[in-house]
């Protein structure tokens, strides 16, 4: 195939065009490396920024892997996550994926990385790149599809610091009649669900839990692995459990943020805290679904109680009538929120102010 053509309605590029817009693929191009493969920074003909993901091997794994990404892409439309402008056939000489260039690389970067600066990040920009990913995967889940590698790596921020979901190299469709995916285990050390990691299922639950590592990474600055901390707090997700489950907030949060001299982002940081210690409970049936996960983070950021949430859900629906199940009552006891199940040693207020969301699909945007 040629530039010009069109495969999956992906404008197809040939492997000549952009060996040139990236220097021949030349070190200094290099943005970083993936699972599958190595991204280059390129710029096309008609001037365009772009990101070339290019595999690393020809072979029918990636070649397999490499159509699944094209398909799913070019299906996809949100404004959270990153556009796929086109690809080269699976013909030419190497498989290659060409991306929107994001300007502000990831968050992993932003927070613990290179371009790590004090007091760039704030509160209210990481409250906003926590509820910007969740939208993105609650929108990939309403869609069947699980992201498989959730990651602060994964999180890219344009020139307004809005985010943009990348790398779907380890995305798989799950079908509609079944509950899981078997399969080997793929992901990231420090954000990988313990449950797959065992049984090798997985669910979008799964997401759940490494979205709960990355709202921990934005309260905390830490990343989710340090073989430097202590040996049992190595994984991000121990840690902050323990310091949850022990209320000890202030040896989680980054005193950066204002935790301890803005009481909204003490308030905030708290209550995110608490939300991730549902999302990394060890047995998925206990963590909420992204769009529950969501839905709260949206009520964290307004300051509205599960109360008033309740009442305008009510008000909304008043003279309708609805043939759904009435939404959980605003604070729901511990039986009702785990399904009968109980959170191991789980802070009271976590238990006390979780609400099941009623549920609804997201929208795709942008």
């Amino acid at each position: 195939l040629e530039t010009g053509t069109v495969y999956f309605g992906v404008p197809i590029f040939s492997y000549s065009d952009l060996a040139e817009a990236t220097n021949d693929f030349s070190r200094e191009k290099e943005l970083g490396d993936g699972g599958f493969g190595t991204v280059y920074y390129g710029k096309l003909k008609d001037g365009r920024e772009v990101a070339v993901k290019r595999l690393y091997d020809n072979n029918y794994r990636r070649v397999e892997q490499f159509m699944n990404e094209v398909e799913i892409l070019t299906r996809l439309r949100h404004k959270n996550l990153v556009s796929l402008f086109g690809c080269t056939s699976r013909y030419s000489q190497g498989l290659l994926l060409v991306y929107e260039f994001v300007a502000n690389g990831t968050v992993a970067d932003q927070l613990h990385g290179d371009r790590a600066k004090h007091g760039l990040l704030t509160w209210p920009i990481r409250m906003n790149i926590a509820i910007e990913t969740a939208s993105a995967l609650a929108y990939l889940h309403a869609s069947d599809i699980i992201h498989r590698d959730v990651k602060t790596n994964n999180i890219l921020l344009d020139s307004n610091f809005c985010v943009k979901v990348a790398d779907f190299g380890l995305s798989r469709l799950f079908p509609l009649d079944v509950t899981h995916v078997s399969t080997a285990p793929q992901g990231t050390p420090g954000y990988v669900d313990p449950e797959y990691h065992q049984c090798y299922q997985l669910t979008d639950k799964s997401d759940v839990y490494s979205f709960g590592v990355v709202l921990i990474e934005l309260i905390s600055s830490m990343p989710a692995v340090d073989m430097n901390r202590h040996r049992h707090e190595i994984n991000l997700a121990n840690l902050a459990i323990n310091k949850i489950q022990k209320c000890a907030f202030d040896e989680l949060i980054d005193p950066c943020l204002g935790f301890e001299s803005d009481e909204e982002v003490k308030r905030m940081t708290t209550s995110v805290a608490e939300l991730a210690f549902l999302c990394l409970q060890q047995n998925k049936e206990l963590r909420p679904s992204m769009e529950e996960v969501l839905a709260e983070l949206q009520r964290i950021k307004s300051g509205k109680s599960k109360f008033e949430i309740h009442e305008e859900k009510q008000d909304d629906r008043e003279g309708i009538k609805c043939t759904q199940p009435p939404p959980s009552p605003p604070y729901c006891d511990e039986d009702s929120l785990l399904k009968n199940m109980r959170l191991p040693s789980s802070p009271i207020s976590v238990t006390e102010k979780w609400v099941s969301i009623s549920s609804t699909t997201p929208n795709a945007s942008g």
